[in-house]
């Protein structure tokens, strides 16, 4: 049994639907009404495209690296 782990970036659009991608997984996203559906919706997407890579003689992508960017913005004079 191989365990594999993939980054998911999950967001809310404009009509309060969570959007969940892999960004390693070039065009693996689904959506969900709650972040707990979405969640389960990728889990789902996920499988299915390693499934069909596997399928495919296709290799299963690797993150290397995952790294969090913190940006503090500044006020500038007009919104202090």
């Amino acid at each position: 049994m191989t365990k594999y782990k993939f980054t998911v970036v999950v967001e809310t659009d404009e009509d309060g639907l969570y959007v969940a991608t892999c960004p390693i997984i070039q065009g693996c996203y689904t959506q969900g009404a709650t972040y707990k559906e979405a969640m389960r919706n990728i889990k789902d997407a996920i499988k299915l495209h390693m499934d069909a890579r596997k399928e495919l003689g296709e290799p299963i992508p690797i993150e290397t690296a995952v790294e969090e960017v913190e940006l503090i913005e500044q006020a500038t004079p007009s919104q202090a």
